[in-house]
């Protein structure tokens, strides 16, 4: 008998809901959901508050959120008031029941707990999906130089290079219909004890025990005997404005492979379709308003940050190039409409969005909230006066230049005091990166939480790091996603997240998939 009704999602790992708001958001012509995520774990406490706020949202039809959601989000009630709300009452006790806050692998009795819930909430479905992304810092070529570096001995017993066994373990008894497995590119070349890492990993999801076997597919390549190159979704090609490049591995179980007559015909239906024209940063951050940054360690005001920036140009003395007058010219003018820039945010800003024109409709109407009415989460971080100066510069040559400056291009007396800044072969000469206006942004990861370096806007006249909100539009999260917690915890869960409008894509494909495996190839 064919299942009735959304596909069911276990979601694991699922940090703020990246992957989950992009399946839940495929909607059919009814604007019914294709998929209905059932239980979301999460073990970081700050991001299951995220979670489990968006699973309330996604319990009301598209454009049905009540206005105590909005209220929340505000700052006008607090969240016990929205929970206890006469029109979120049951959609808030859902979202309990949906939003989890366990750790994976923690404990036997852990383990119990999770396995409970997920056949609890299956209720022996016959097709569900299991999505989600083991935690990846053991296989990010920055982590993994971090981590040998301090104690090599450590790197080697790092328990995160397994916890995709959690993953497995799901699979092995469970069986889902299908799954998807989202890790950082690094996991290609790791190594662990002598070994690829990433062998290991195909080779056990294929075969992941219980007389289970699966055929693990690439949504981006069409060909049959694939590298491990082949599993790497570039985000910029599919809408994303970021060049966050990720191993997105689709497992399908055998039996419903060798079931469906197009997976074997049409092997180039099942695969994401690239745009035409990549999204920028200056587009994807279009209509939110211009701020300036905050001092730190100083006193802080408009009059005391635009006196800095006044001087930002006395650090180019003894730079010999000839941009030097160039980038002075970008200087002069920067500070000139920095004048007019004096807000630094607010957690709520109720000013109308006016997105670019030229942005791609379906991206507006996924960003857009209009019940919103004004922007969330919109402030500006403090930076310290020599930051600024340096900020000013990068942007400024990048707008010159069109890319940004690595340390050893910065005037003497801009640059850090760091050992072999002129070595190219050293990692980090570009910890102080623009985000060009005219590009997609490089990748979004969980260290903007520590600083904003890497994260400079490319408007030198606002002379700062991106804002919480403007790395979540990087991110494709919609405007009326609310992230929980402080600044900094906030910026880790975006950093983390799997960009919800890429989700929506790969659940195109996995809906397409399961919805033509559901007819029988025909028999002569």
């Amino acid at each position: 008998m064919t299942q009735q009704g959304p596909i069911p999602v276990i979601d694991l790992f699922a940090g703020p809901g990246g992957l989950g708001e992009g399946f839940t958001s495929l909607v059919d012509g009814n604007g019914q959901r294709r998929f209905a995520v059932k239980v979301a774990i999460e073990k970081d406490p700050v991001a299951h508050r995220t979670l489990s706020l968006r699973a309330f949202f996604r319990q009301f039809k598209p454009g049905a959120v009540p206005e105590c959601y909005y209220d929340y989000v505000r700052g006008r009630i607090t969240r016990e008031e929205l929970f206890a709300h006469p029109d979120a009452v049951e959609a808030a006790k859902q979202a309990t029941s949906e939003a989890q806050c366990a750790e994976m692998g923690k404990s036997p009795q852990e383990t119990e707990k999770i396995d409970k819930w997920i056949k609890d909430a299956l209720g022996g479905a016959s097709e569900w999906a299991l999505i989600g992304g083991p935690p990846c810092q053991a296989y990010s070529l920055a982590g993994r130089a971090r981590m040998r570096l301090k104690d090599t001995a450590a790197f080697e017993s790092d328990k995160r290079h397994f916890l995709y066994t959690e993953y497995l373990r799901i699979i092995r008894k469970f069986g889902p219909t299908v799954f998807v497995m989202e890790n950082v590119k690094g996991m290609l070349t790791s190594q662990h004890g002598g070994s690829p890492i990433f062998d290991r990993i195909l080779s056990d999801l294929t075969s992941p025990g219980n007389g289970l076997h699966y055929q693990i597919r690439s949504i981006v390549v069409d060909k049959e005997d694939l590298e491990p190159k082949d599993f790497v979704i570039e985000a910029e090609k599919f809408g994303v404005p970021q060049r966050r490049h990720r191993v997105i591995l689709f497992g399908i179980r055998s039996d419903i492979a060798t079931d469906s007559s197009d997976l074997g015909r049409k092997r180039s239906r099942f695969l994401l379709t690239p745009v035409e024209e990549q999204i920028t940063v200056k587009k994807a951050l279009s209509g939110l308003p211009p701020l300036r940054s905050r001092l730190s360690k100083e006193p802080d005001s408009h009059g005391a940050w635009l006196a800095v920036l006044k001087k930002a140009p006395i650090s180019l003395k003894g730079w010999k190039t000839i941009t030097r007058m160039k980038i002075e010219f970008a200087m002069e003018s920067a500070v000139g409409r920095a004048a007019s820039y004096m807000s630094v945010g607010q957690p709520f800003d109720p000013q109308r969005i006016a997105l670019d024109p030229t942005l791609p409709q379906e991206f507006q109407t996924w960003i857009h909230d209009p019940k919103l009415g004004g922007v969330l989460q919109h402030q500006t971080r403090s930076h310290m006066r020599s930051d600024l100066h340096r900020y000013m510069f990068a942007s400024c040559f990048a707008m010159a230049n069109d890319y940004s400056p690595k340390l050893n291009i910065f005037p003497p007396k801009l640059r850090p005091a760091h050992e072999n800044i002129d070595d190219e072969s050293i990692p980090f000469t570009d910890r102080f990166r623009v985000q060009l206006a005219n590009e997609p942004s490089t990748t979004v990861v969980s260290h903007i939480s520590k600083d904003g370096h890497y994260y400079i806007h490319h408007d030198p006249a606002q002379c700062r790091s991106l804002t919480v909100r403007e790395a979540a539009r990087l991110q494709t999260f919609p405007d009326n996603y609310f992230f929980e917690g402080n600044k900094t915890q906030q910026y880790h869960q975006i950093g983390n997240a799997v960009p919800p409008y890429l989700a929506r894509k790969i659940a195109e494909v996995v809906n397409d998939f399961i919805r033509s495996s559901r007819r029988k190839p025909a028999v002569y």
